[in-house]
């Protein structure tokens, strides 16, 4: 890795000391999630964390931290550990950058969880130099709620975790992080700070804005008839819950990556005013066949992950224990669903699920298994 490409394995280096001592800076959702996670699969590393007083007072009782520093003593959190995560908005991890650059010791990678990179990389690369190296990260995980509280050790598994190093980040540096990451079940893919920016505005930035502007829209019609919001169900809800998401969140987003989520909005625009001319020609059905093929494709390439999963395709029928009854049977041939997800469902009759295993064998093995008992599968 001479440099980050915009879709790229890391590379195996067995002779990279492993990360002993981390620091986390923030125990919110994500930061406690990533404390609890590296207790949980990291035996013998010892985890730092820096937050407020009761924020800590809280970790601790979870049994989260070996250590707990107030803010104040961020300095001594950072200056002695193998690797720290700054798990705070974007705007306190460009604040903090500078303090944490010139405290921490020959050696140390620091890493955050920001959800825009470009910015934040772009900053740290003017601050970090030697052998003490900044690696963009966004953990692509999260929660309903926010806070200690909801932190869970398995947030991680199975989620993508983008890392964006600079073009000058040594090969070992980004293994030694990714190879931390690995252990606490994330999927990690390296990206460059830009294309992280560019598809992070297209598959998240877009969604959330879209989203608010549809609710809003139609819940001005409630003063013609309070049903348009209680007949809301189905599809709407599907595409408009993320529309709860509070604005403290996506404010520092916004501010930092409002040039590629204005070139999405302009091109989505432009999307519906295409779909519209269909609907005036009635001439859909194109559009739905490509909406279709590249929705079910979505999973598909695994290209850039560190271990490839390999996907399944289930016909089952809406019925309650459809799922269990599949997870039982996979369980007792001690076969390990990584991931799954549904694809599509018609409400009281039939849909597909998408199951990713962990190798072409395990694929072949479970759509036997499930073929048998009813549930016909094939791979993608």
């Amino acid at each position: 890795m001479p440099g980050p490409s915009d879709d790229t394995s890391a590379p195996k280096d067995q002779s990279v000391k492993a990360i002993r001592r981390v620091a986390v800076v923030g125990l919110g959702l994500i930061g406690g999630s990533l404390a609890l996670a590296m207790k949980r699969k990291t035996p013998g590393c010892t985890i730092l964390g820096v937050d407020e007083a009761e924020v800590l007072d809280e970790a601790q009782s979870l049994r989260a931290l070996d250590k707990a520093f107030p803010k104040n003593r961020l300095p001594d959190a950072v200056s002695d550990v193998d690797a720290v995560f700054l798990a705070v908005p974007i705007d306190e991890i460009l604040r903090i950058l500078p303090v944490v650059a010139e405290t921490v010791g020959d050696g140390t990678v620091v890493t955050d969880v920001g959800s825009t990179k470009k910015k934040i990389v772009e900053t740290a690369s003017s601050l970090f130099s030697g052998n003490r190296h900044f690696i963009g990260g966004h953990p692509m995980a999260g929660a309903e709620g926010r806070g200690i509280a909801w932190a869970d050790p398995l947030l991680f598994e199975n989620a993508v975790y983008v890392l964006t190093p600079s073009p000058e980040t040594p090969v070992a540096v980004g293994q030694r992080l990714g190879d931390l990451i690995e252990r606490i079940g994330a999927k990690v893919l390296f990206l460059t700070p830009s294309m992280h920016d560019q598809v992070a505005a297209a598959v998240s930035h877009l969604p959330q804005m879209v989203a608010v502007a549809l609710v809003n829209m139609v819940a001005r019609h409630q003063s013609d008839s309070p049903m348009f919001l209680k007949l809301a169900a189905g599809g709407f809800r599907d595409m408009t819950r993320i529309a709860s998401s509070p604005y403290f969140i996506w404010k520092d987003i916004v501010e930092t990556n409002r040039d590629e989520i204005l070139k999405f909005l302009d091109e989505f625009i432009q999307a519906l005013k295409s779909m519209r001319t269909s609907i005036e020609s009635l001439e859909l059905a194109e559009a739905f066949e490509n909406a279709a093929r590249n929705r079910l494709s979505i999973p598909k390439d695994t290209k850039g992950f560190l271990k490839p999963h390999y996907d399944l395709l289930v016909r089952v029928e809406d019925k309650p224990g459809v799922i269990a009854s599949i997870s039982t049977e996979l369980a007792n041939a001690s076969i390990n669903i990584k991931d799954i997800e549904i694809l599509k469902v018609r409400e009281g009759e039939a849909g597909t699920l998408r199951l990713s295993l962990e190798t072409p064998n395990i694929r072949e093995k479970a759509a036997q298994r499930l073929n048998a008992i009813g549930f016909p599968s094939k791979p993608m």
